[in-house]
């Protein structure tokens, strides 16, 4: 009986977001009114339109998604006081953005559940809520679906709330620096050549950021990281052995060496002679000849310790 009457609820709903959409953007007849949209805006707050929408995703039809998709974003860009009235909202009924962050399980509603969670996590007290929650190391899991556009989505809202409010993420990672490297390294160790190299450019990224020096610094103190990414220098691919090298490199160039990565680096030296002899970066970024030369000298000098 229910689903005899889901086409009539689809239809309705697609009306009214079709209503909505008008309202916010206007039609070929009429301009959007502000009196109206703020009016919108309350009733969407106090009659928890967004809550039901998001757990409810499932039931509309494509058109009818992507129209919700619309509504948040533009609620969320509407500024009150200089704030998102709907930003708040949102932390407030956090529900919301757990049930978007669990969005790749259901593959029919995954994609537009990650572009609604990226535009909430623009704003930085949404991010934080993202990270904070024990689900955002799902999304590590998430990402090697086997599913090409789930995985790819996945991974663009991964890089966006590790990389869009820097001070933020670099407090994440200092709290959070040996779940994040076991889950890091999980991604690097993948079979799957696209995120393999998608999450070696991600840490390259998180490295390069002088806001992160104190993950940095663990990272490339950890023997276990070490070994994984001299596996990507011998790995088929020359673009993630090109990768690999942009980290690599940051374990030879570090000035105070722990031990057991020295260790590690002199018993190889003979490999990485060996190595970087044939390894090609005319291609790679400029000044990459010279580290590549510069990284060979500095390995050459190491002895094991005693």
């Amino acid at each position: 009986m229910l689903h005899s009457r889901m086409p009539r609820y689809q239809d309705d709903c697609s009306r009214y977001l079709k209503q909505i959409k008008v309202i916010l953007h206007g039609d070929e007849e009429s301009d959007p009114q502000p009196d109206q949209i703020s009016i919108l805006a309350q009733e969407v707050h106090q009659t928890d339109l967004l809550t039901h929408l998001v757990h409810n995703l499932r039931k509309l039809d494509f058109d009818s998604r992507k129209d919700v998709l619309i509504l948040f974003s533009t609620l969320l860009r509407r500024q009150t006081a200089n704030e998102s009235p709907t930003a708040s909202y949102l932390l407030v009924h956090n529900e919301i953005l757990v049930k978007l962050m669990k969005g790749p399980e259901y593959p029919d509603v995954a994609l537009v559940c990650g572009q609604i969670l990226r535009d909430c996590i623009k704003f930085e007290s949404l991010n934080r809520f993202v990270l904070q929650h024990p689900l955002f190391w799902r999304l590590f899991k998430y990402v090697q679906s086997p599913l090409f556009e789930v995985a790819t989505d996945v991974f663009v809202t991964l890089n966006a709330l590790l990389t869009t409010h820097k001070k933020l993420v670099a407090e994440f990672l200092s709290a959070n620096t040996a779940q994040f490297i076991e889950s890091i390294n999980e991604l690097i160790r993948s079979d799957n050549y696209v995120t393999k190299r998608q999450s070696v450019r991600l840490l390259r990224e998180l490295v390069q950021q002088k806001q992160n020096q104190q993950f940095l610094l663990s990272y490339f103190d950890d023997a276990r990281s070490l070994k994984i990414v001299m596996i990507l220098l011998s790995d088929k691919s020359k673009n993630v052995q090109t990768e690999g090298f942009h980290i690599f490199k940051f374990f030879v160039a570090k000035p105070k060496k722990s031990p057991k990565i020295i260790d590690i680096l002199a018993k190889n030296k003979d490999n990485f002679e060996h190595f970087f002899a044939n390894f090609d970066v005319n291609n790679s970024a400029p000044g990459s000849v010279e580290e590549r030369d510069y990284i060979l000298q500095e390995i050459q000098k190491l002895e094991p310790p005693h």
